[in-house]
């Protein structure tokens, strides 16, 4: 069975050349062929060449694009380019930094066989972050729950089949959240409890404004359901406060505005012109085996 590893990153080289080592050491049933392909976002600092020894690594591809994407576009651009360019079973994308643990790619894969062809979500059971971001976090999937009736619990490190691959790189949305996604294309996923690990170098990249672009990103694939939801709301928070009426009762209508302002800007990232041409932002691939 032939599974694929991908890895979007940028600039964080050190960080992957340990997570690539990492993936090596793990004792993998020789049945299971692992390959990496790996989407540099336009990187600014020179990668890190080292000669390697990766034995139970089939093949190691960097993909380097021409101009920086972002992250849910780099995952987009190795699907398709996976989907149309490699031989494959199952992808497997992760971050690059540590944060998603390569010990439960072991896990994944023991899942496959009773999974059926559903996506494999490791569903965070553990954070790593301090409490401030813990609690924002929270927050984030209750608004998105709220608004889109959907609970994610996951993000990018999922196992997918390629039946789910085709789903995929098949709706715009993918050009725009991952994982708002993959719950849109799947009505059946497959939990799998995952920690989320330290960062092997540096501080996280996950950032306050990060998180609620990544939220509002999520919501913007359910942007339907989220206007609905948002005009019902505001409805009856009018009733609610028309006889105390003022600046402070007001301000989460006023956030409400701005969240629908925001997300139907995001909403039009989801262009599957500029998805189905996503290849040709590829410079060049560098084969590292």
């Amino acid at each position: 069975m032939k599974i694929i590893i991908l890895i979007p990153i940028y600039n964080d080289w050190q960080s992957v050349t340990k997570l690539i080592d990492e993936i090596n050491n793990l004792a993998i049933n020789q049945k299971f062929q692992i390959s990496i392909l790996i989407v540099n976002d336009a990187s600014n600092h020179d990668r890190i060449d080292e000669n390697k020894n990766l034995e139970n690594v089939h093949s190691v591809k960097i993909l380097n694009m021409k101009i920086n994407q972002g992250h849910a576009r780099c995952i987009a651009t190795g699907l398709k380019y996976i989907f149309e360019k490699e031989d494959f079973d199952y992808v497997i994308p992760m971050d690059g930094d540590g944060e998603d643990r390569p010990e439960e790619i072991k896990e994944f894969i023991n899942r496959i066989q009773n999974s059926n062809n559903n996506p494999i979500v490791g569903e965070r059971v553990k954070r790593s972050e301090n409490a401030i971001f813990k609690i924002c976090y929270q927050l984030h999937k209750l608004i998105t729950y709220t608004f889109t009736g959907k609970s994610i619990k996951f993000g990018n490190f999922t196992c997918l089949s390629k039946l789910t691959v085709e789903k995929l790189i098949n709706d715009k949305s993918t050009w725009n959240s991952f994982s708002g996604s993959l719950v849109k294309v799947e009505n059946n996923l497959f939990p799998l409890p995952s920690i989320r690990g330290t960062r092997y170098f540096g501080p996280s990249k996950m950032s306050f404004y990060n998180l609620i672009k990544h939220s509002l990103s999520i919501i913007s694939v359910f942007r339907k359901t989220f206007l609905v939801r948002s005009a019902f709301f505001m409805i009856l928070y009018i009733l609610f406060i028309k006889s105390n009426a003022s600046i402070i009762t007001a301000l989460p209508l006023i956030l409400l505005l701005i969240a629908v302002y925001s997300i139907s800007n995001l909403a039009l990232r989801e262009n599957m012109e500029e998805f189905d041409k996503a290849l040709s932002n590829i410079k060049n691939i560098d084969k590292l085996k």
